[in-house]
């Protein structure tokens, strides 16, 4: 790639697709992906989402599963019990994440190490991708 002059103004300032920073304005928030994808596997319910992603405090799990709800990726169900319970599924366009999904977790195994060697070992014991 050069950038010399041969190239002209009106392609240096080209500007990014107005789609691609739709999904990276709502996927680039940390630990939405991680919700979805712990949801193309089954719906699950709050408690459960807390339990398969580590760290995520309960304040910013709301916050994402409300995003991801606006944004129509996820539907809320409550169930009322007892206990009073409430469910997260993937409507079909958040369904229609996975096969993206699982091509940016072929390409992280590829070209990224692995942060903590255990945490690896221990998402790969669970079964996992």
């Amino acid at each position: 790639m050069t950038h010399g002059s041969d190239h002209g103004d009106r392609e240096a300032c080209q500007q990014v697709d107005q789609g691609m920073a739709r999904v990276f304005d709502l996927f680039g928030k940390r630990w939405t992906g991680l919700i979805v994808a712990v949801l193309t596997q089954q719906p699950a319910y709050y408690a459960d989402l807390r339990r398969a992603i580590p760290g995520i405090s309960e304040r910013m799990l709301s916050d994402r599963l409300t995003e991801l709800a606006t944004a129509g990726l996820v539907l809320r169900e409550v169930d009322a019990g007892p206990p009073l319970r409430v469910g997260y599924g993937l409507t079909e366009s958040g369904k229609a994440l996975e096969p993206a999904l699982k091509e940016l977790l072929i390409w992280s195994r590829a070209h990224l190490a692995p942060n903590d060697p255990e945490t690896a070992a221990d998402i790969e014991a669970c079964g996992r991708p």
